[in-house]
Order: structure tokens, then sequence, then C-alpha cells
């Protein structure tokens, strides 16, 4: 008779299907994985990451932080750059940013939308290229703290008031968060009528036997004060 062989727990870690990389930045704060390149946070040039390939995407961690999260690219020679990671740099030169591959990849995703660009053009038309584009990416820094949807509601509001500084938009955007989260809040149940409230005493006293004993007197207690102790006189 053939035994069954039984099967042992599975362990308690996930088993790890990714290939793993320890890579430099570059000048351009990119890492080169299998021919194509990723954008990292531009603090990270020079220094090395480990960088995990998975069939869908790669994941890049600094120590135990993890620093960039990219679709992985099939195709050979590509380059997948996230602006955000850039903002640092453009902000020391904004010049930089109109003719930046990453602008153009955060357009055809979706990031940086029609609403991105006209703010742009008026903050522009109102400072000046060089501040108005500076402004900008001092706007792109604030959705590292604020819902990507709540920044392009304020964008839109801000064009409307003139607010074309990144102090006003973000107060614009804090104030559509408020109203979102307002508009989120579930409606609170109603309230039932003191009608039909019924005290516990009062259902507790309906379920108890009639009292009949007679009512409480105190006659009794006359006769204490027609007593007197004889070696205290009675004033």
């Amino acid at each position: 008779m053939v035994s069954t062989p039984v099967l042992g727990p599975l362990p308690d870690e996930p088993f790890e299907t990714g290939r793993l990389f320890t890579l430099r930045v570059d000048r351009y704060n990119q890492i080169s994985v299998r021919t194509n390149r990723y954008s990292v946070p531009v603090r990270l040039i020079g220094r090395s990451v480990r960088a995990m390939l998975h069939a869908c995407e790669l994941v890049v961690h600094d120590g135990r932080e993890e620093v960039a999260r990219h679709e992985r690219l099939i195709a050979k020679g590509g380059c997948r750059l996230d602006l955000d990671h850039y903002l640092e740099a453009l902000v020391r030169n904004p010049g930089a940013l109109p003719g930046a591959t990453a602008l153009d990849q955060a357009r055809s995703a979706g990031r940086f939308t029609p609403v991105h660009d006209a703010w742009w053009a008026a903050a522009v038309k109102a400072h000046g290229e060089r501040d108005g584009t500076r402004a900008l990416i001092e706007v792109l820094l604030l959705s590292r703290h604020l819902p990507h949807e709540h920044l392009v509601t304020g964008l839109a509001a801000a064009l409307k008031t003139g607010a074309l500084t990144a102090d006003a938009l973000a107060l614009e955007a804090r104030r559509a968060g408020e109203e979102d989260g307002h508009a989120q809040e579930e409606p609170m149940p109603p309230t039932a009528s003191r009608s039909n409230v019924t005290s516990l005493t009062s259902r507790r006293l309906a379920h108890l036997p009639p009292d009949k004993r007679p009512l409480p007197s105190v006659a009794h207690y006359d006769q204490l004060l027609r007593l007197h102790r004889p070696d205290r006189p009675t004033p």
C-alpha cells in the first residue's frame, strides 16, 4: 500500500518571484534595467539602489524605503520617467520643463491635465516665463501632500479667481478637499421622536401588580413629642 505524501504548512513569508538588481543611479537620476531606463528621485544621484523587477512592474528601494514604482517596459531601449522625480532640479532650472520628456509622459498618462496647462499659461502671462514656470513647479510639489483630484479642482477654481501663486492655489485645493469631504458624509438616521420613546421605569411599573397596602402614617411618632427624660429639665 502506497502512502499519500502529506504537504507541510505554507511559509509565513510570500515567495518572491521578481529578480533583484543592485544598480547605481546615473547623473540623470535614472537606472538601467535590461536595456530600459527608469527614473528615481533626483536626491539619489550617485547612490546604489535595489530594484526588484516583476512581470508587470519595477519597484525601487533605497534601504528600506520604497522610492519609485514603475510599470515595466517590455520593448527594448525605452524609458519610463516620473515628472515628480525631477521637480527639485526643475525648481533651480525651470527653463528645462517645457521640453522635458517626463512632462510629455505625464501628459500622456493624464497626470498633467489641460487644466495644468491653462493655469501655467496664465501664470506665465502674469509673472513672466521663468517665474510663472517656477510657480507651476511649486504647484506640482503640492501633489505630494494633496490628492490629485483636489489639486486639479483647485487649479480650475484658481483660474476663475485669478489665484496664480502656489500658496493661493493650495488654499483652493484644500477648500475643494473640505467640500468633497462634506459631500461624501453619509446622512445621519432620523432621530426618534420623544413620543415613541418609552421610559424604562414606566415600562416596569406597567407590569407590576397593584399595590394594596395602606398609605404610611407618622401618627405614632407624635408620642415621642410628649415624652421627656427626668434627668433633663423641660425648657
